[in-house]
């Protein structure tokens, strides 16, 4: 960035003797905790200052510096950040001069970043080294639990935040090389996964984001090389662990949006080491029964590409959405080209292929009745044997008008199909809800219904379906009739199954206490199954709070006999570096495994057979 140089101006008073704005005049020789102030923003804004410190920290477009002495008043910050636009020539531990604007800088448009902006210093005159090779001050010992999310006095300070602290989201790590923490061992749940929306929510999000930083990597670089914190296995979990960070405190979008959140972050004098205390998982938990059901959503696995080209050779495709039919290349949301599909299915049979479920039920397939979802069975049959998966049939009902549907596919050596596959038509389902009855040949009989209830993104700016600020995202009143509408339609699923006991999965987009989940189990007609042995149980990672969007109920005779239903977590606890996409990477660490596969988490469960008369063990094999 070019710079004025200026003169100097000599001292003049800092405030107006009202209102304590500061006066129209120049400023000089302000020390930093002046500038800084006691406030949100700085006293001095607008005015040029001079001011000296030590350089804690170089970042490619400006640095920290810090007053190695300070006021000795803990409410006002001795450290700020210099905004140079460029990779500055300065080094840490050089004592320094500079001459430049106060500014207040709000980092991107929400209303939280405009009520505490950064107060830095930019249009830079003069920096002027001082001498080299100073010792850095002493790290300020902080407690992000006692702090309470309330770390303005300690803005751009060096600081050392005691652990444990614990990895919360890492989705932005390979492209903007940051990580969200929080203190503590334990994850961030999703507020209403564990409370009912609403005040208490809102409560539980408050004490979350409290307890919040963000660990940056002390650059701007989009896609940085190499990743920074990544592990010998190229990961780094949520989950994973470290025992104090050294650094700067630093303010700035915690999201890709300049209108989402915002959160204090550290940038790192010291790189930290992670310890790996969420390991992987090489295959799903055993969830017992002599039935193993499964559903994942695959992430949007599309066969018709973005490019306009399509799995087996065509050009100029697109993808289907709408009724009638709108048919474009902009309504194909997977795969880019071939060469992404290809990693891509690598992936996602990993995956099923772990899951080894007798009826796999699927998300996020292109409707483009089987074709997509014929390429799943046919991948797992290379694996797995010729025929030991089948598709269950296209309902005559269709599968919705959106550009994806819902897919099941079963094992023909161990289940049978019982009555025709049904589709919910009601036009409230853009993805149609899918059901198959099954008979083991034991004579075990059971229907099974996938489901993928509206989504939470594109909010309305207004009516029932915009955002209430109860933590239930958007489009809430359309999951409540989507899911009114499951409980009348499962009369005619059991009808065609020959059985009244009904097993639903799928991506209901909602947490475990939210209102279409509320309306399901309160009907007294389904039980969660998902929830019975683990509340925190999640399948999915949003704003650094873990929840289960993926769910499983079933009715209450097939209730009893559910042994175990559990999230693999093999997806959402992995950076979203590792998946198929070779766009907007700088290090390639895709391998052909399951993990992030998708960016859910796949829900496993485990059958048990009817219990016969004077039998003396339970359906799932143990005494009663």
């Amino acid at each position: 960035m070019q710079t004025r140089r200026r003169r100097a101006a000599l001292l003049v008073a800092a405030s107006a003797a009202a209102g304590g704005a500061a006066q129209a005049f120049e400023v000089a020789a302000c020390a930093i905790p002046q500038i800084q102030g006691r406030g949100a923003r700085g006293p001095l804004e607008g005015r040029r200052v001079t001011t000296h410190g030590v350089v804690t920290l170089v970042a490619n477009s400006g640095f920290f510096m810090q007053d190695p002495i300070g006021d000795g008043d803990p409410s006002s910050s001795d450290g700020l950040f210099v905004y140079t636009g460029a990779q500055p020539t300065v080094r840490a531990g050089d004592a320094v001069q500079v001459t430049a604007r106060v500014r207040e800088y709000a980092v991107g448009a929400s209303a939280a970043s405009q009520a505490a902006p950064v107060t830095e210093l930019t249009s830079v005159d003069q920096i002027a080294v001082l001498g080299r090779g100073n010792a850095l001050p002493a790290p300020v010992e902080v407690d992000l639990l006692a702090e309470g999310g309330h770390l303005e006095r300690l803005e751009g300070m060096l600081v050392r935040l005691r652990g444990p602290l614990t990895v919360q989201r890492n989705a932005l790590l390979g492209r903007y090389g940051q990580l969200t923490l929080a203190a503590g061992t334990d994850r961030l749940p999703q507020p209403t996964q564990l409370v009912r929306p609403g005040a208490a929510a809102n409560a539980l999000a408050a004490a979350n984001l409290a307890r919040s930083i963000v660990l940056d990597d002390g650059s701007t670089v989009i896609n940085p090389n190499p990743v920074p914190y990544l592990a010998a296995d190229n990961t780094l979990r949520a989950g994973d662990q470290t025992d104090s960070i050294t650094g700067v405190i630093d303010f700035g979008l915690a999201d890709t949006s300049s209108s989402g959140q915002v959160s204090y972050k550290i940038q790192p004098t010291v790189t930290p080491k992670f310890a790996r205390a969420n390991p992987r998982s090489p295959r799903p938990d055993p969830v017992g029964g002599n039935l193993r059901l499964a559903s994942a959503n695959l992430n949007n696995f599309f066969s018709t590409f973005a490019d306009g080209t399509s799995f087996d050779g065509q050009t100029g495709q697109g993808c289907s959405i709408g009724s009638p039919a709108r048919v474009s290349k902009s309504n194909c949301r997977g795969a880019a080209s071939l060469a992404e599909f290809t990693r891509q299915r690598a992936k996602v049979i990993a995956e099923l292929n772990a899951l080894n479920a007798d009826v796999l039920g699927l998300m996020e397939v292109q409707n483009n009745r089987d074709i997509t979802a014929q390429l799943v069975a046919d991948g797992l049959n290379a694996l797995q044997g010729a025929g030991s998966y089948a598709l269950v049939p296209y309902p005559a009902q269709g599968t919705g008008t959106d550009a994806v549907r819902v897919a099941m596919l079963y094992k023909p050596a161990r289940l049978r199909l019982v009555g025709p596959s049904l589709s919910n038509a009601d036009p409230v389902n853009k993805r149609a809800p899918f059901a198959q009855g099954f008979v083991a040949p034991d004579g075990q009989r059971f229907a099974y219904v996938v489901n993928h209830l509206k989504s939470k993104a594109g909010c309305p700016s207004s009516g029932a379906d915009a955002d209430q600020g109860d933590q239930q995202g958007c489009w809430n009143a359309t999951r409540v009739r989507q899911a009114q509408n499951l409980l009348g339609w499962l009369p005619t699923v059991a009808a065609a199954a020959g059985t009244g006991d009904v097993i639903l999965v799928g991506d209901f987009n909602a947490y475990a206490r939210e209102d279409p989940i509320d309306t399901l189990t309160r009907s007294g007609r389904v039980v969660d199954l998902a929830g019975r042995d683990d509340r925190s149980d999640y399948s999915y990672v949003h704003a650094a709070q873990a929840g289960r969007l993926d769910q499983a109920f079933g009715t209450p005779g097939v209730a009893a006999r559910i042994c175990g239903a559990r999230s693999w977590h093999v997806n959402a606890d992995e950076p979203a570096l590792l998946d198929y996409r070779l766009a907007g990477k700088s290090v390639d660490a895709f391998t052909p495994t399951p993990y992030r596969a998708s960016d859910h988490d796949p829900l496993v469960i485990g059958l048990g057979r009817p219990v016969r008369g004077g039998s003396r063990l339970g359906p799932c094999g143990s005494a009663d």
